[in-house]
């Protein structure tokens, strides 16, 4: 089968790595690789790259992501999700107005120390090794943004909000900074995760549905193309007398003639439709003259060479 990425909808009582393990069963395929991890009792969006598509993984990891979750106010648990031992039960003494203002403090960048029911780890050992043994380490807080959050519902003690936020970014911890803040502690009650970059739920399948896909033949149908992660990168389509040294990966000589420039899709380029007027460093998506994509190239001195090679032949 051909490389790509299939957009996956993770089901409660799933681990992102039990995703993987049964896509490998079901494609037959040992090289792929999960995007984020999601926790065992969250749903939602869980690109997988397939075959080739896994040298993409670190750079999709990087994406914003969004999520809509369950806010608990006046509950603190372990393991600041409602899966973990209550610690604390207050009484939620706040205005909405309050509610609203204080949520609305916590976007933007900020430092978010992770919880320690986490798969972060800390001397080569996941952090949840360590908190499920009773044990806290001291944690180094991680530099996050909080790029927006909606309230869609406000119904205390629940608070339903979409949050948007970097890499990085624990929502549970997020929810239990905002309790400490509103000084009645706070839960997360239930999580999706809606949206990892482009990739959204609305066309996420669950593992059953890429089951039956599989099964009657039609996974074609649902394997996102490689390049659909670089879609905001310029691209070049080379001409047909370069295709045999591509393939090898050669670097490309400024000289060369008859190479022409596309923006998602056929538009020109921001560099005006020349890539030799793009900066050194520049990347670009690169494709041979019969659309196939090579992989990703960067402007050099002399032209350009190549920094991932993701070309596979044609079945």
């Amino acid at each position: 089968m051909r490389s790509g990425i299939l957009n996956v909808y993770k089901e409660p009582g799933f681990t992102s790595f039990d995703v993987v393990a049964k896509l490998r069963g079901i494609l037959h395929v040992r090289r792929i690789g999960h995007t984020g991890t999601l926790d065992p009792a969250a749903r939602g969006v869980l690109p997988v790259c397939i075959g080739r598509a896994t040298k993409a993984v670190e750079l999709m990891a990087d994406w914003t992501k969004s999520y809509t979750t369950d806010m608990q106010l006046g509950v603190q648990t372990d393991s600041q999700d409602m899966t973990g031992q209550i610690l604390a039960k207050r009484p939620v003494a706040v205005s909405e107005e309050e509610i609203r203002s204080t949520i609305a403090s916590f976007v933007g960048p900020q430092d978010q120390i992770p919880p320690m029911y986490s798969a972060k780890k800390v001397g080569g050992k996941r952090l949840y090794t360590y908190a499920r043994k009773g044990v806290e380490l001291e944690r180094k807080a991680s530099h996050i943004t909080i790029c927006d959050i909606r309230i869609l519902s406000l119904k205390s003690p629940h608070v339903i909000m979409q949050v948007t936020c970097s890499k990085g970014t624990y929502i549970r911890t997020l929810c239990a900074d905002i309790g400490d803040r509103l000084g009645c502690g706070a839960s997360m009650a239930a999580l999706e995760r809606i949206r990892v970059g482009s990739f959204d739920c609305r066309t996420a399948l669950t593992l059953d549905q890429i089951e039956r896909t599989v099964a009657d033949g039609r996974l074609e149908e649902i394997l996102q193309p490689i390049d659909r992660v670089f879609a905001d990168l310029p691209g070049v389509k080379l001409p047909e007398g370069l295709t045999k040294a591509a393939r090898n990966g050669a670097p490309i000589d400024e000289r060369t003639e008859g190479i022409s420039c596309i923006w998602g899709g056929e538009e020109p380029t921001q560099t005006g439709g020349d890539w030799r007027q793009a900066k050194p460093g520049q990347a670009f998506r690169a494709y041979l003259s019969d659309g196939a994509f090579l992989g990703i190239y960067v402007r050099c001195k002399e032209g350009l060479r190549l920094k991932t090679f993701f070309y596979e032949e044609r079945e």
